[in-house]
């Protein structure tokens, strides 16, 4: 499985917010890609990266094992 140039910067955009650094705004459709395939949750704060995102951005820096969808 591979994510768009989008989806995966919107993937980032999750994580930067998570870590508390402002963030531009996250295209709905992209958010939606992420949430179908468990990297993204939708909250009553808006969206959320998971731990499987989480997971998927660390394998690709190199932090960690290659994930296959």
């Amino acid at each position: 499985m591979t994510l768009s140039l989008k989806e995966l910067s919107a993937l980032h955009n999750l994580a930067d917010k998570q870590s508390g650094q402002d963030v531009d705004w996250i295209n709905i459709a992209d958010a939606r890609v992420l949430t179908e395939l468990g990297l993204a949750r939708r909250t009553r704060a808006g969206w959320e990266i998971t731990l499987a995102g989480l997971a998927l951005i660390k394998a690709q820096s190199g932090g960690g094992p290659t994930l296959v969808f």
